[in-house]
């Protein structure tokens, strides 16, 4: 049994971790007193006492709990938290959080936690000090690679505030990201529709599902949430990102146009123009989309994204090639290093009869992004066109390796037949 004094540490390290991700709290407690036993307890198991000394307003427990994470890699924490047991006590907090100035990271979390104790009264002021603070460093840890810590930090914020939903919506962001979805789904279905952090629980869980891959059940939670009577800019771009993204651009033009019309002072920003003017662009309605990009360029002239989208689709589409050239000129000048703008180029010149000056472009374009199917395409068609059929065929085969279903196709025919006569692609 794992309650045991002789049960194996390495048994009760994997059900520390397991208890925490599956917010079995006393399993996490009992696992992480045999570690602590053993003398092999990772940093984060401090947490839990500290968390349970908050939830008491225990000053005296959580001091014992900070002393143990001060001799670890959560010692950045100690100088807020050791203010938080001050606050507690009715002293001043400054002299644990001056302590903080030796450290960079650690003086961040002071500045903010001198913010938040001037705000928070004497009563229970541990259990939101600790919550708030393990919660911000678990938010901080979400713009990383995937960590256990992040979900002991979260889970410890929750013990010590039950109440706190944002440290949830964190939570899940957390256990998604160690690919733990359905687990994360349901600590998104805890928060209350009426809580303050519903609609941000409400994005979280269409992100989660979609970068699961589970395009239905994303798209009807974000048609759920621009239902809402609440819903605003934000929740019609995730909807229409990703109705573009399943292959209805047609309905992410009108969610898009709405973004746009929503902005009635600056009647749309030069970005809400290039999704908008792209969505009708792949819904085949290029009249509106060129006018759209054209208004994108307008709003936002020194816009490399702006003016290549405009550019190519404009060499794609056969329209005034020697204006289209000038515009991907400007985004190569200003974002010289960008493959994708060089490739664009490249193409344009290739299209407009000049390979010679088209290749070097495109190559340079292939080595910075070797799995972009399109570069590939497009380096192909200009080695065919002028002899080169061996290095030709070997750039074909390059961009098959990543091509769409939808291309396999087109490019598997010029790697065995060529391109025709005065072919373009």
């Amino acid at each position: 049994m794992l309650a045991a004094s002789h049960a194996d540490p390495v048994v009760a390290i994997r059900a520390y971790r397991k208890a925490l991700e599956a917010g079995d709290m006393p399993l996490a407690t009992r696992a992480a007193a045999i570690l602590n036993r053993a003398g092999v307890a990772p940093a984060d198991a401090a947490l839990l006492p500290l968390a349970d000394a908050a939830r008491r307003n225990d000053a005296k427990a959580a001091s014992a709990a900070i002393a143990t994470l001060s001799t670890g890699p959560l010692v950045v924490l100690a100088p807020s938290l050791y203010a938080w047991v001050a606050h507690a006590e009715g002293r001043d907090p400054e002299p644990s959080l001056a302590t903080a100035a030796r450290d960079p990271v650690a003086n961040r979390f002071a500045t903010e936690t001198r913010t938040l104790i001037a705000a928070t009264p004497r009563k229970q002021p541990l259990a939101i000090g600790v919550s708030r603070l393990l919660a911000r460093l678990a938010g901080d840890l979400s713009a990383g690679e995937p960590s256990p810590l992040s979900i002991a930090l979260t889970q410890a914020a929750l013990r010590a505030d039950p109440s706190f939903d944002a440290a949830r919506v964190l939570l899940a962001d957390a256990l998604a990201r160690n690919t733990i979805v359905d687990r994360a789904l349901a600590v998104l279905d805890e928060i209350d529709p009426k809580s303050p952090s519903a609609s941000a629980a409400a994005a979280e869980r269409i992100d989660i599902l979609s970068n699961a891959d589970r395009d239905g059940e994303a798209l009807a939670a974000a048609k759920n949430r621009v239902d809402q009577r609440d819903a605003g800019p934000a929740d019609w771009q995730r909807y229409a990102d990703l109705l573009l993204t399943t292959g209805n651009p047609a309905e992410a033009a009108t969610w898009y146009q709405r973004i746009i019309a929503a902005d009635d002072a600056k009647g749309g920003n030069w970005g809400n123009w290039l999704q908008y003017g792209g969505a009708l662009d792949q819904a085949g309605r290029w009249p509106e989309a060129r006018d759209a990009l054209e208004k994108a360029v307008a709003r936002g002239p020194a816009q490399p994204l702006a003016l290549n989208y405009l550019g190519f689709a404009q060499v794609e589409h056969g329209d005034d090639i020697p204006a289209s050239i000038r515009l991907l000129e400007r985004a190569s000048r200003l974002d010289p290093t960008n493959p994708s703008i060089t490739d664009s180029l490249g193409w344009a010149y290739h299209l407009s009869g000049d390979t010679a000056r088209a290749l070097p472009l495109l190559e340079r374009a292939a080595q910075g992004e070797p799995a972009n199917t399109e570069i590939g395409d497009h380096l192909g068609d200009a080695y065919w066109s002028i002899g080169r059929n061996y290095e030709a065929r070997y750039a074909w085969r390059a961009a098959l390796l990543t091509a769409e279903p939808t291309e396999i196709a087109r490019i598997t025919a010029k790697i065995a037949n060529g391109l025709p006569p005065k072919a373009r692609r």
